[in-house]
């Protein structure tokens, strides 16, 4: 089973977004260090706590800071974007780095209504939900298959990274992210830390597998929301900060990640233990030992063969913690690789 990282690049209370890219730097060069198979950046718009609205800008300096890791996007939310601009961005960084760049697409705005409405060109009227055609054209840029009469049909060819191109993947957590995905022959990663009651989905994909391009096999992958310290007891507190944001978050209040004093004290006001799962998700908390156990358990429910792990916390010492803790539970094998930053 391979482990891979989620960054969605967290901001934490008194803290800055530039903060927050330079610590999702840095932790792309430990994870690197440490041998996690691949490391993708999210993209959400318009909030105090997360500072990551543009995986194509971040995916460059983060391939440039490391030597090994798959870098990419966790994903890119398709339905903002030109089909074509996407195929030619990722052209580009896949020229650059050769063999690292994935291509990881969702269909979800990352954002509130508004914002979204702020995020498009033509802002007369909503944009329609044609993700389906979207992802099509896109994929066949890639392939070079529009139709002989279609009008974009001699944009393929003129793709700048060509011939590299990124893996492509299709990011989900519903039953129709599933059906895409298995009937296009794409490499699927089930967002488990949004639904936890995916693995029928995943069976789903699976039945629904097409083979094409590169892949004739169904390749699954699972992201877990993870927090690991040295005991059971420290990993509930230090994932308290995460239980406030989203507490708070199911409310209509967006704010930055509190450090985990404040946040008992959060939880202590509303009558909730200091201890517990993050509201409405799966949460993977404890010690290496649990740890390893409960990702063993999930990769298993999913048939996955890779866990894709994002973790939030206030300190981003502790993030890195988290990470390094992990990879010796999972016994992950480091690279001799020196990525220190200019």
């Amino acid at each position: 089973m391979l482990l891979s990282v989620l960054d969605q690049s967290p901001i934490a209370q008194g803290s800055t977004g530039a903060d927050a890219l330079r610590n999702t730097l840095d932790l792309a060069q430990l994870a690197d260090e440490l041998g996690y198979h691949r490391y993708w950046v999210a993209e959400h718009h318009g909030g105090p706590m997360l500072a990551g609205p543009s995986p194509e800008v971040l995916i460059g300096p983060i391939a440039a800071a490391t030597r090994e890791i798959r870098v990419g996007s966790g994903g890119v939310m398709l339905p903002h974007y030109s089909p074509l601009k996407v195929a030619e961005s990722f052209t580009i960084l896949a020229a650059l780095f050769p063999g690292r760049i994935d291509l990881g697409l969702g269909r979800a705005a990352g954002t509130d209504p508004l914002t979204t409405f702020a995020l498009q060109r033509d802002r007369r009227q909503a944009a329609p939900d044609d993700f389906p055609q979207q992802l099509g054209e896109l994929l066949a840029y890639f392939d070079d298959a529009l139709p002989e009469d279609h009008p974009f049909r001699h944009l393929a060819a003129t793709l700048p990274g060509r011939p590299e191109l990124p893996v492509p993947w299709l990011l989900g957590s519903s039953e129709q992210s599933g059906i895409w995905a298995g009937e296009l022959g794409l490499r699927y990663a089930f967002a488990d830390f949004i639904n936890p009651n995916g693995s029928e989905i995943a069976k789903l994909y699976r039945q629904r597998f097409v083979p094409a391009r590169d892949l004739q096999a169904p390749r699954t992958a699972v992201a877990a929301w993870v927090l690991c310290a040295p005991t059971d007891e420290e990993a509930q507190f230090l994932a308290t900060s995460s239980r406030m944001t989203f507490t708070q978050l199911r409310r209509g209040k967006l704010i930055a990640v509190p450090p985990p004093e404040t946040a008992v004290r959060f939880l202590e006001q509303e009558g909730k233990p200091p201890t517990g799962g993050i509201p409405g998700r799966r949460a993977i908390i404890g010690s290496p030992e649990k740890v390893r156990a409960d990702i063993e358990t999930l990769a298993d429910e999913y048939q996955a063969d890779e866990v894709i792990v994002v973790t939030i916390t206030f300190d981003h010492q502790v993030r890195r913690r988290s990470y390094e803790l992990l990879a010796e539970a999972m016994i992950l094998q480091p690279r001799a690789v020196s990525t220190a930053l200019a």
